[in-house]
């Protein structure tokens, strides 16, 4: 098993996937494209037609988007627990998931990731400010009804913390202001070893993507 990801400093989707893939144990090969450069997308393309990581290849299965991998991996290692095993819980942990590869445009964009950067905070805007209130709503209220089993959205480690620890990792760069709850939520995404891998990994690189050098 293959997956093929952008620089970890930089990529938000390609460390949702990265993280599925290891919380199944499986073994597999890592193919890093940095990001940005004349020769990205021709990279790329030589892996997926979509010319977006990360992808995900097993075989003859390509997989290029970094929610049809989880569904990808979910069937092929029930017991990650990458979708929690109650009913209910594992239709709410999809629709925060889903709500996430599709919405938070604002803070997308202002809060660019980039693991390298002195911590600072940065100005907010209305929607910048609507899309945080909206995030720790999130966190909270899903720890509240589903959280009481460990430190996660879901108690354990699971698709729905892969997927919202990029956004971990942008409050954490920039300083934002969050409440006991989800600062206590933070410092777990943070702490857990394989977002600890990744984030390490993401300091010693050395590639720029000037658009997300944000001041």
């Amino acid at each position: 098993m293959k997956i093929v990801i952008g620089n970890r400093n930089y990529s938000t989707w390609s460390l949702r996937g990265w993280l599925a893939l290891k919380q199944t144990g499986a073994d597999f090969e890592e193919v890093v494209i940095p990001l940005d450069t004349p020769e990205t997308h021709a990279a790329i393309l030589s892996h997926s037609a979509a010319g977006r990581v990360p992808v995900l290849i097993d075989g003859d299965v390509t997989v290029w988007d970094s929610l049809a991998i989880i569904e990808y991996l979910a069937e092929l290692f029930p017991q990650a627990g990458l979708w929690p095993q109650e009913q209910a819980a594992r239709a709410h942990a999809r629709a925060i998931v889903a709500e996430m590869h599709s919405g938070f445009a604002a803070l997308r964009g202002h809060y660019p990731m980039n693991i390298r950067r002195t911590p600072a905070a940065r100005p907010e805007d209305a929607a910048v400010e609507a899309d945080v209130a909206r995030v720790m709503a999130i966190w909270n209220e899903t720890r509240a009804r589903f959280g009481q089993g460990g430190d996660f959205l879901y108690g354990a480690f699971s698709a729905a913390d892969a997927f919202y620890a990029p956004v971990v990792s942008r409050f954490v760069t920039y300083e934002v202001a969050v409440d006991a709850a989800a600062r206590a939520y933070m410092e777990a995404v943070m702490a857990h070893p394989a977002m600890a891998e990744w984030c390490a990994a993401g300091l010693a690189e050395t590639w720029i993507v000037p658009a997300d050098e944000v001041d």
